[in-house]
């Protein structure tokens, strides 16, 4: 008995670990690619706050480093992603009884140009976008806007992953 129980945990082992080859825990598939790189997000939205294209380009970077096993380089890479931020806009959501508002939304919009050197069927320009509420009574600065720029660049991000690269 104890002799079947090793060949069946020897076997699942084995049938486990040559399954990673095709699929992994991001949900990516196997990735016919090296490296990738990320060309800076200009900020054409008509509302500009300082350094949100610099941190939204490295907040995409960091995302994909962590969840593949991808090298980042500046240039020749076989996945390439670049684009721009096209709105940031704060409008006003709900209202108090005395016509005042008691909630503010902050919406973050960005064309994403997602190019595959090694695949082009997987090339694809696409728009993604997120919003982030806040009591009125704040404003967007300090804690605010770092909880903001936190969750924006936490959805955008893992959208434009998945569209890229789990084909969600």
């Amino acid at each position: 008995m104890k002799k079947k129980l090793k060949y069946f945990l020897f076997l699942t082992t084995i049938i486990t670990v040559n399954s990673c080859k095709y699929y992994n825990f991001t949900g990516t598939g196997k990735i016919d690619a090296e490296t990738f790189q990320v060309n800076y997000f200009q900020n054409n939205a008509e509302l500009i706050e300082p350094g949100l294209e610099r941190d939204f380009t490295i907040a995409l970077q960091e995302l994909i480093v962590n969840q593949t096993n991808l090298n980042l380089t500046t240039s020749g890479a076989d996945l390439i992603y670049e684009g721009e931020i096209t709105g940031f806009r704060i409008s006003p959501m709900t209202a108090t009884a005395d016509q005042r508002t008691a909630q503010n939304r902050v919406t973050m919009t960005v064309n994403v140009r997602f190019t595959n050197t090694k695949k082009e069927d997987d090339d694809f320009e696409k728009s993604f976008s997120f919003f982030y509420d806040y009591p009125a009574e704040q404003q967007l600065i300090g804690p605010t806007l770092a909880a903001a720029k936190l969750e924006l660049f936490e959805r955008i991000t893992q959208d434009i992953f998945n569209a890229s690269l789990a084909k969600w």
